[in-house]
């Protein structure tokens, strides 16, 4: 079985961890362990290639360039996918690689918040992840605890299959929405979640990276659920023209002497008039892409 699986790590200045993590995967029998390095600063190649990696150096920047490469180059049956900063734990690999293998799922998802351990998450992290999953559930319909976990494993189908974009740390979201998209089993195993190395400080801004994935989550959704995309945009322009609305109305019954706005009442009324077709838009949309992708499901199966 280990000799059809990849273990896939993209790394960027985890000389800390990287050779401990390689070492490990090797103990446990995967001879095929590939670091994708994003240009380190540090000794992460030199740490990777010595513990017995096979290292390449990618040709773009960011994890999702490094993701995109690698799946490009492997032909395994089996990938495992893991982060360099020893986060997580190789000897839980066998939980990804089993529902895959069995054929119950064509990607796996570690859980991280079934098992974390103290200081693994800051709060403002805790918060943030609990209401990017929030976020996504609502947008695809579907109900998962961790869609932004670094431990994943793949069949070599979902490999193939997957239409990568993200350049930075949306590649989890990404993958994750791929495989909704493609109709690809999905299962969550429970995993556990240690702290960084002291020396090794998360590259993750909480605020920007977390508003940039929830981006991604929202911009993608409008290939996804399109009625949910257009229903936001409509709600903010009729929100708009309606708080407009209201001055108006205060200024106009309220005030003394009353005073007229004529420009502003115009632009309300085309706000509020644009975000209900904009609504009746996004619902005809909708229609359209729930029909494609009943279609394409009875392609798969044929």
């Amino acid at each position: 079985m280990r000799d059809n699986v990849c273990i896939l790590i993209p790394a960027l200045n985890e000389g800390r961890t990287i050779g401990g993590l390689v070492k490990a995967y090797r103990a446990l029998g995967f001879d095929d362990v590939l670091v994708v390095d994003g240009h380190s600063s540090d000794n992460t190649v030199a740490e990777a290639t010595a513990a017995g990696a096979r290292v390449i150096v990618q040709s773009g920047t960011g994890k999702g360039m490094a993701v995109q490469q690698a799946f490009n180059m492997i032909d395994r049956e089996i990938t495992v996918m893991v982060d360099g900063d020893g986060t997580y734990l190789p000897a839980e690999v066998d939980r990804l690689i089993e529902p895959v293998a069995s054929g119950l799922a064509d990607q796996a998802m570690g859980n991280r918040f079934a098992n974390y351990g103290k200081g693994a998450f800051t709060l403002l992290n805790h918060l943030g992840n609990k209401l990017l999953n929030w976020l996504f559930n609502i947008t695809y319909h579907v109900r998962y605890h961790d869609i932004l976990t670094g431990y994943r494993a793949f069949d070599r189908k979902a490999l193939r299959l997957m239409n990568l974009n993200q350049g930075g740390f949306g590649i989890e979201t990404e993958l994750t929405v791929e495989a909704i998209k493609k109709d690809m089993r999905i299962c969550e195993v429970p995993i556990t979640y240690l702290p960084r190395h002291t020396d090794a400080p998360t590259k993750l801004n909480p605020l920007g990276d977390g508003f940039k994935i929830g981006y991604t989550i929202y911009s993608l959704g409008k290939t996804y659920n399109p009625l949910l995309y257009f229903t936001v945009l409509s709600f903010l322009s009729m929100g708009i023209g309606m708080l407009l609305g209201i001055y108006i109305l205060w200024d106009r019954f309220l005030v003394s002497p009353p005073v007229d706005h004529i420009p502003l009442t115009i632009l309300a009324s085309l706000l509020i008039i644009s975000g209900f077709q904009v609504f009746i838009f996004g619902y005809l949309i909708d229609m359209i892409f729930l029909s494609q992708r009943e279609m394409l499901r009875e392609i798969r199966k044929r």
